[in-house]
């Protein structure tokens, strides 16, 4: 048994597996250490930028919904102004319309007492020749002489 090359070949292996377990051993639990260091660091890594990352969608929800209502007091502060602006454009377009119903008013008025001053001169002539015809047609020259000094004495008392 003793000269059974296989018992010496099992043999020499298993010695050198003794002396090279040490080194061996230790080299690839190094690397397994190492390669663990790494993992975690990436799992790190990866943890804060996942971190990083909802704190950014934190923030730009935020952001968002800042926005939104901003928006939504700008759109609430145009329509009060938009409804301020109507209605001085309502109150100015009444007086606009109050102003031009006034003047055709005074327009109208004043046609009015345009004709009415054309209809008594008018009125006034007609008398005036009415009553001359009459004058001339039934009065003698005695009545005009009378008539006349009578208007004289008159006249003071008128024109007071």
């Amino acid at each position: 048994m003793l000269s059974d090359p296989k018992l010496w070949v099992a043999i020499s292996f298993f010695l050198f597996l003794a002396l090279a377990w040490k080194p061996v051993i230790g080299r690839i639990l190094a690397a397994l250490d190492a390669r663990g260091e790494r993992i975690r660091a990436e799992f790190d890594e990866a943890a804060k930028l996942r971190a990083e990352a909802e704190a950014m969608l934190r923030e730009a929800k935020a952001k968002r919904e800042a926005a939104a209502a901003e928006a939504k007091q700008v759109l609430a502060h145009a329509r009060e102004e938009a409804r301020l602006i109507a209605a001085e454009m309502e109150a100015e377009l009444a007086a606009s319309l109050k102003r031009r119903e006034r003047m055709a008013l005074e327009r109208i008025a004043a046609a009015e007492a345009e004709a009415a001053a054309a209809v008594r001169a008018v009125a006034a002539d007609v008398a005036i020749a009415a009553t001359r015809k009459l004058i001339a047609e039934g009065m003698s020259g005695a009545d005009h002489a009378a008539l006349i000094d009578k208007a004289i004495t008159e006249l003071p008392q008128r024109l007071h």
